[in-house]
């Protein structure tokens, strides 16, 4: 355990440091979009100065790691609020349209991969596995308008964007949870037909189990241990992922926080909105395999 945290955080300072060097190297100046291109030189070196970019980028970054250690993310060059309240503001959106994507996901994904392996080479088999393979093949920028526009536009069931009810959610997590659900479907499906041809499914059968406790208390146990890996990376991407479904419905989550402070060149907010994601994606995965140590005693070392 203290092996695999003291691994955290190389990856996380190395994330700190690249994500720091891409954006000071992508064309454009805060300074520029702050004050406008007709500001006066004398006006930009004093903005420049007043906001520290005027330091050499090792220094920059020397001074942003020392904050950041102290647990001061510092503050928007560009509304001059504080970042952790920012982040505050944002990440819990951002959780809750993971976690109901994540239960879409599962909701739907492992019901139709059992159907699917105790179906193998019939026609619900076949419909079931074309079908999980459009909708993984859909990307959100197009899943996403394609959703609102049959129902928000077209039916008008749904708000189109925002946050102003419940129901605001429903679009969205949906955007994030189908295309979850493809991928879990395909993985409990080859995961069960795996675990079905086993010897103690065998011996279950023998004993007289009836068919239903075969399938849900020895087979289905041992086929979602795998789901337990690729829920916990999933759940990481949907973090991640949210970047563009948020942007599309205008969910006020740390993904559109992102894009908007790109777009405004905002140095410190980006770097905290990528060091969020990135350590929430690494602490997910450490908890995945926690689990999965739990729930495998194979994994868990020496007898």
């Amino acid at each position: 355990m203290i092996k695999r945290v003291l691994t955290l955080l190389p990856v996380v300072l190395g994330v700190l440091c690249l994500t720091f060097m891409l954006m000071h190297l992508v064309p454009g100046d805060p300074v520029d979009v702050m004050l406008g291109e007709s500001a006066s030189a004398a006006d930009r070196e004093a903005l420049k100065q007043q906001l520290g970019l005027d330091l050499p980028l090792w220094q920059q970054l020397f001074h942003y790691t020392a904050h950041l250690l102290q647990g001061d993310f510092g503050v928007s060059i560009h509304t001059h609020t504080a970042i952790a309240a920012l982040l505050q503001q944002s990440y819990p959106a951002t959780l809750l349209l993971a976690l109901a994507a994540l239960a879409i996901g599962l909701t739907v994904g492992v019901p139709l991969g059992v159907w699917s392996a105790l179906k193998a080479g019939h026609w619900q088999d076949v419909m079931i596995t074309l079908l999980s393979i459009r909708v993984a093949a859909m990307p959100a920028f197009w899943l996403g308008p394609l959703l609102m526009l049959v129902f928000a536009v077209w039916l008008g069931w749904l708000p189109v964007s925002g946050m102003d009810s419940a129901a605001s959610l429903v679009l969205p997590a949906l955007t994030l949870g189908l295309g979850l659900s493809a991928i879990l479907t395909r993985m409990t499906r080859t995961s069960l037909l795996e675990v079905l041809h086993e010897d103690y499914i065998r011996t279950a059968r023998a004993k007289g189990l009836s068919e239903q406790q075969v399938i849900l208390k020895h087979a289905l146990r041992a086929a979602l241990l795998p789901l337990v890996t690729i829920v916990g990376l999933q759940m990481g991407s949907l973090l991640a992922g949210a970047v563009i479904t948020e942007t599309i419905f205008g969910w006020n989550g740390i993904g559109r926080l992102l894009v908007e402070s790109i777009e405004k060149r905002d140095y410190p907010v980006t770097q905290a909105c990528v060091l969020v994601i990135a350590l929430s994606y690494v602490l997910i995965n450490q908890a995945t395999d926690l689990a999965y140590r739990w729930l495998d005693p194979r994994t868990r070392g020496r007898a």
